[in-house]
């Protein structure tokens, strides 16, 4: 009898060990809260748009350009004033997916062996789908390094850009034609993603879907139903044809009954391009287009490491978690999304890599007020709350550099000039020191301080 019984505790202990392995391992929802099943995990729908500037839209104080879908998104979520992506559009996607910065995730070169959040999420029992531009395989039909391969179920759409007037198409890994109908895209991309979420996606699994357009990219252009009807231009068309698709969209969640446990979020992937050294030159635009976004207080534009390259709008709505009417300043970055959705969604960060982004769900959430301590801009500088360094070589596309700009170190402070006029370096020399010290953590091997919350 004493020895059934002994079996029998050791029994019990092993499976209480056990049982304790497997809820430890599970991760949180929020830095503080227990684990939740995983049948409540949020479904994602990231919209992301192409060179769409920080002030193109009204509820980012744009007057012209009448967005009410993307107004009335703001309202029911949290519109992020310090939000960063990349300067350009290869970069900006590598950074996204990997949540590395792109001096790791190698942007446009983004090789096979960099690991997504869509390869990591699948195996937490979701269903992946990547409708847009893909741009991370050197806009080349390279499977090992096309949606299917980097953890996507479904893709539509071109691999590189439309810098001809002109994308080639893809489904899945097989080539799907040409389209040189640069005012139907937005209209394309959205029917696709409709049609996944009515006819592809599992009612049984929560879902990721990334939809990457590519408005407003250089060849610009609107359907006949809005082209002419904006007081901005043609830009204005695509924006308020922008504004509608996306509403389309959102319908379409709702329709479904999906909108309360769908995490939603818009963004773009670098600022506007918005400088004559490009404009000029570039050819093959409809007849008086001109791809000119709004940067708003921000220096310069795409391709630019000042405020305008990197800073973009975000709007994030995931219904009674993500606080509705609400408006943040922290500092936040497409690079955050992997380690943030391994919390929210329940799979593992890779540990055999640096991850350079940081869980932002506390963030969005509400149960806190700071983000980052610091963003690292990709070979040129570094932002540490208020304060932003540039090395005296930073890193400029060639139509964004500045011709007047000298080369020498340059400090700003973000909270009183966020346009960036007011040079502080000589006067401030000790928080350059400290801040080309950071940088150096990042961009050196050795092993870096880690990222932080503010």
């Amino acid at each position: 009898m004493k020895s059934q019984l002994s079996i029998l505790a050791i029994l019990a202990a092993i499976s209480a060990t056990l049982t304790g392995t497997a809820a430890a391992a599970k991760p949180l929802v929020d830095e503080t809260s227990n684990a939740r099943p995983a049948r409540t995990s949020p479904n994602i729908l990231i919209i992301f748009t192409d060179d769409q500037g920080y002030a193109d839209l009204a509820c980012y104080g744009n007057t012209e350009n009448k967005t009410p879908r993307l107004d009335q998104l703001a309202k029911e979520g949290t519109r992020f004033t310090s939000f960063y992506s990349q300067t350009v559009c290869g970069p900006s996607r590598s950074a996204l997916l990997t949540g590395r910065q792109p001096i790791r995730s190698k942007g446009w070169s983004m090789p096979a062996s960099e690991i997504t959040w869509a390869e990591l999420i699948r195996k937490a029992g979701y269903q992946t789908a990547c409708i847009g531009k893909w741009d991370v395989s050197n806009r080349k039909a390279i499977i090992d390094r096309m949606p299917l391969a980097q953890g996507f179920d479904y893709y539509f759409g071109p691999l590189g850009a439309n810098d001809a007037g002109r994308v080639k198409l893809h489904e899945n890994n097989e080539p799907a034609g040409t389209d040189d109908d640069m005012g139907g895209l937005t209209t394309l991309y959205t029917d696709k993603s409709i049609a996944w979420l009515k006819e592809k996606r599992d009612p049984e699994k929560p879902f990721v879907l990334y939809l990457a357009h590519t408005m407003m990219h250089t060849i610009i252009d609107a359907s006949d139903r809005f082209r002419g009807k904006s007081a901005g231009g043609l830009y204005g068309d695509v924006v308020e044809e922008f504004d509608y698709e996306t509403g389309r969209l959102l319908d379409v969640v709702d329709e479904l009954g999906l909108r309360d446990n769908t995490l939603v979020i818009y963004t773009s992937d670098n600022g506007p391009w918005n400088q004559d050294k490009y404009t000029k030159n570039k050819k093959g635009h409809p007849p008086g287009s001109i791809f000119w976004g709004e940067a708003g207080p921000l220096r310069n534009g795409k391709g630019s490491c000042y405020e305008a390259g990197y800073r973009v709008p975000c709007i994030v709505r995931w219904p009674g978690k993500v606080p509705a009417g609400r408006t943040s300043d922290a500092i936040f970055a497409t690079i955050d999304f992997l380690p943030t959705f391994a919390n929210l969604c329940g799979f593992e960060v890779p540990k055999d890599r640096r991850i350079d982004g940081i869980d932002q769900t506390g963030l969005l959430l509400g149960k806190r007020e700071t983000g980052r301590e610091h963003f690292y801009f990709n070979n040129a500088g570094i932002r540490r709350g208020k304060w932003k360094y540039l090395k005296p070589n930073a890193h400029f596309h060639g139509f964004a550099v500045e011709d007047d700009r000298e080369k020498v170190e340059e400090l700003y402070d973000l909270e009183a000039d966020l346009g960036e006029q007011t040079n502080l370096a000589a006067k401030f020399p000790e928080k350059v020191a400290e801040l080309k010290a950071l940088m150096a953590t990042i961009e050196g091997r050795d092993s870096p301080e880690p990222d932080k919350i503010r």
